[in-house]
């Protein structure tokens, strides 16, 4: 660039700064940006309140953090802070509604990895702790797990279950049993949302999950949390099931609203 005979923006340089931090940092908690900028926190506040409004930054539900935003950057839409990014207002409005907390999990080789959760908003939730940010949970014993398997396209269920096999897991055993998967299958895809296993109490809770589907490919999935011994899981579908899904199809149209179509084809439920 040459050499103009101006004055920089230092309000401007100071947005610029907290946008570069955040990008090495890649999530950050308000007294984080103040300790490596310096800056006020008041001033940090209209910064991000400023970058938030144009779509540069976004704030996790899970903890508060603040996360630079990829959608200038045009992510692949299975990318998994994008994914967050998307649904984190939807997934504030869902707990307004459900009152009890939801989670949004991604596929990795073999499990489920959770990426946000609305639990600190969520008016139900003072008794049993959600499983944080990072959190595995079992492809073929939750709930999330379950609803990805049901409807993932055939040759990427196939290649999860045959890691599953691979490993002698708790729960792991179930890939192998051809019957008990096609039950499994059934049952979820006629429901058109999933059930945690019985035998899965780790925390006393009871789950749902609704995969989150564009162009055929099952990018994520959502749940509704809650703890066991309150409701029945065909009690909490009667309930909620609509505002899942509902929550669900927002969150898909947003992704296909924003993502480059890397197949063809109309979006899933089209």
């Amino acid at each position: 660039m040459r050499n103009y005979q101006v004055k920089t923006i230092s309000s401007l340089e100071r947005g610029l700064q907290v946008l570069r931090v955040l990008q090495e940092m890649r999530a950050a908690s308000l007294h984080d940006l103040h300790q490596a900028t310096g800056i006020p926190k008041a001033t940090l506040l209209r910064i991000l309140h400023t970058c938030n409004q144009q779509d540069l930054v976004w704030q996790r539900l899970a903890d508060g953090a603040f996360i630079a935003s990829l959608r200038p950057q045009r992510a692949p839409y299975d990318d998994a802070e994008w994914l967050g990014e998307l649904a984190s207002q939807v997934l504030e409005e869902l707990c307004e509604r459900v009152m009890w907390p939801s989670v949004l999990t991604v596929p990795r080789l073999d499990y489920m990895e959770t990426i946000d959760t609305n639990s600190p908003k969520a008016y139900f939730d003072e008794v049993v702790p959600v499983a944080p940010i990072g959190f595995r949970s079992h492809m073929l014993l939750g709930a999330s797990g379950r609803a990805y398997i049901a409807f993932s396209p055939e040759r990427e269920r196939e290649a999860v279950l045959r890691r599953l096999r691979e490993h002698d897991a708790p729960g792991n055993e179930y890939a192998h049993d051809a019957g008990w998967l096609r039950r499994l299958l059934a049952t979820t895809r006629s429901r058109g949302y999933s059930v945690r296993a019985p035998e899965y109490d780790f925390d006393g809770r009871n789950s749902i999950a609704v995969p989150i589907r564009v162009h055929g490919e099952v990018l994520g999935c959502v749940n509704v949390t809650w703890r066991r011994t309150v409701m029945s899981a065909q009690e909490v579908a009667r309930r909620h099931l609509d505002d899942l899904q509902d929550a669900v199809r927002r969150i898909e149209e947003g992704v296909a609203a924003e993502a480059p179509r890397r197949l063809g084809g109309p979006a899933a439920g089209a």
